[in-house]
């Protein structure tokens, strides 16, 4: 019966903090993240282009991405610490998202290249 007193708190909850849900959440250990990696900043720009003319995360990351998460940008999902610095800063302070409506960041500089994360 324990259980059940839990759960019924939790349902409440849900339901009236549908639009407030992302104040009280704890802050994350760990983001699903996607991203398009280019080594150019010229290329890395004309792929956030695209983005914003409303291609979808999924085929810019095919045809510009230059890394092994090119399917998609996926990454899967990555813990606090596996990222570098600015990279680890801007996944975790994106908000949540889908590819059908996707948030995504501006450009972000590391050793690697340049990134947008979605």
């Amino acid at each position: 019966m324990g259980k059940k007193g839990n759960a019924q708190p939790k349902k409440e909850s849900n339901n009236n903090t549908s639009d407030n849900s992302s104040q009280k959440l704890k802050a994350a250990n760990s983001v699903k993240v996607r991203h398009i990696l280019c080594e150019k900043h010229a290329k890395a720009t004309e792929a956030l282009i695209k983005l914003q003319e409303g291609v979808s995360f999924d085929k810019v990351a095919e045809a510009y991405s230059e890394d092994k998460a090119k399917a998609g940008g996926s990454l899967g999902w990555m813990v606090r610490g596996s990222m570098v610095g600015s990279f680890q800063d801007v996944a975790f302070q994106l908000p949540p998202s889908s590819t059908s409506n996707p948030v995504y960041s501006s450009l972000v500089k590391t050793n690697f290249g340049y990134h947008i994360i979605m």
